[in-house]
């Protein structure tokens, strides 16, 4: 089916926002080997729920992660609701999931590799 430009939207801002709320509070935990993206998200019709996709690395910490951050997921949309109360009237459940598409972990272990090393900075 079609997302609605609402949707879109309302989407992309989740993604940005859980993005960065995960990234400081990884920071804030002193988890400085981890990388973290919100890779995809994507909110029902009716605006109750947003599935986010993240991509974790190293993947053998993905499992653990995915459960902690699921554990918080009412925490973190509060955070979202703070953030976004000008955009967003209400926020959808947020349920989090695994993106397990190789291609992402690939590119970001040949980053890793290579001179554009994110954790170097």
């Amino acid at each position: 089916e079609m997302e609605t430009t609402r949707q879109k939207k309302v989407s992309k801002l989740l993604q940005k926002d859980i993005a960065e709320i995960l990234q400081k509070r990884i920071k804030k935990e002193g988890n400085y080997g981890i990388l973290l993206s919100v890779t995809k998200v994507s909110v029902t019709v009716d605006f109750s729920t947003a599935k986010i996709h993240l991509s974790i690395f190293p993947s053998e910490m993905s499992t653990q992660i995915l459960a902690e951050v699921s554990k918080i997921s009412s925490r973190i949309r509060h955070e979202v609701a703070q953030k976004a109360k000008k955009q967003l009237r209400k926020v959808p459940e947020l349920i989090f999931f695994l993106d397990d598409s190789l291609d992402y972990i690939e590119k970001i272990e040949s980053s890793l590799k290579g001179l554009d090393n994110p954790l170097k900075n």
